[in-house]
């Protein structure tokens, strides 16, 4: 099991002390550092700043999502980064959800995985510096419409090294088995080692495809870990109650919230549906309230540095190959000992 640092994206403004705690993962031995975006702070920008303080640390985007960047625009991004971190760069992608895609982008969001499958092949075309010739139902390269003086291009810029990785964000099981297919990783937003057949199952569904990329001893499986180190485990839950309320009951409609079904799958749609409700209804207080502790601890480590160290085993023996601590300068030191 490796360790990461998960930085997320920003909420007003760049959360204090994050050069410190970047500096402390690489000291206890972290293998990577990972940012993200919303509707706010880019996962790039803080990504390359970070990142110079560093000496080894991987530095993964967790992730960029896809409707902000065509797949030539990503690629010229990873590339240069890649260059600047002498080869240490990570590439996470994710579809994102309808309200972001449509509300943000401006982009249509309908059939997400087709829309994946063909911005992966385009980006591979780019990483690898080939010519980039494309013709889907998303992406066409070059454009038929315009001018008609489009070319096919390749990359001023060599690529670092030849195969930069790229993991795919993902929640449903057809997306899952789609990451298994053509990506090198898993990016979970919530998983539970305590229950993750379908997740195995859809795993093996995509490495079974006959041009799968990957197959389950190279796959990555990088899963962001929420850890409160509290004597007092119910405060400590509480500091993770109000961000799975807001992705179970805010971060998309009714019948379209990815995040919500996550946790119906694996045995908690009462609760999910009385989160929704009371987070809907503007009760984001209550809504909170009303995870139970029982979820927090499916996803999240929380509670003293003993209980930590308990539950690290089941963590240890997932399908998670990289576990990365979303917490405080004392989660960092606690999970670098527990998983030591």
């Amino acid at each position: 099991m490796k360790l990461g640092l998960g930085l997320g994206y920003w909420g007003a403004a760049q959360p204090p002390g994050q050069a410190r705690l970047v500096e402390l993962a690489e000291d206890h031995g972290y293998d990577s550092v990972w940012t993200g975006e919303a509707w706010g702070s880019d996962a790039l920008t803080p990504l390359a700043w970070l990142g110079s303080r560093t000496r080894r640390l991987r530095l993964g985007t967790a992730i960029v999502q896809m409707a902000a960047r065509t797949p030539t625009a990503t690629a010229m991004a990873a590339m240069t980064l890649d260059h600047l971190s002498d080869g240490r760069f990570v590439l996470g992608i994710g579809a994102s959800g309808p309200q972001v895609v449509e509300g943000w982008y401006g982009q249509p969001y309908e059939r997400p995985l087709e829309r994946t499958r063909e911005y992966v092949s385009i980006l591979r075309q780019a990483l690898c510096r080939d010519v980039v010739r494309f013709a889907g139902r998303h992406y066409e390269l070059p454009a038929s419409t315009g001018t008609g003086l489009g070319k096919s291009l390749r990359s001023t810029l060599h690529p670092r090294r030849p195969c930069l990785p790229v993991l795919l964000a993902a929640e449903g099981p057809k997306n899952v088995a789609l990451a298994a297919e053509i990506a090198d990783g898993w990016l979970p937003l919530f998983y539970s080692p305590y229950d993750d057949t379908q997740h195995r199952s859809s795993l093996a569904s995509g490495f079974a495809h006959p041009h799968a990329r990957s197959t389950a001893e190279s796959f990555e499986v990088v899963c962001p870990v929420d850890v409160v180190v509290d004597e007092d485990i119910d405060r400590a839950a509480d500091a993770v109650r109000p961000r799975l309320a807001l992705y179970i009951g805010g971060m998309g409609p009714k019948g379209r919230n990815f995040h919500y079904d996550v946790f119906a799958r694996i045995g908690f749609e009462a609760d999910c549906q009385r989160i929704r409700e009371l987070y809907l209804s503007g009760r984001k207080g209550d809504a909170a309230a009303a995870v139970p502790r029982t979820l927090v601890e499916q996803v999240a480590l929380v509670g003293p540095a003993a209980k930590i160290r308990d539950e690290a085993r089941a963590w240890s023996d997932s399908l998670v190959t990289t576990l990365v601590v979303r917490g405080d300068e004392r989660a960092v030191r606690v999970a670098a000992e527990a998983f030591r």
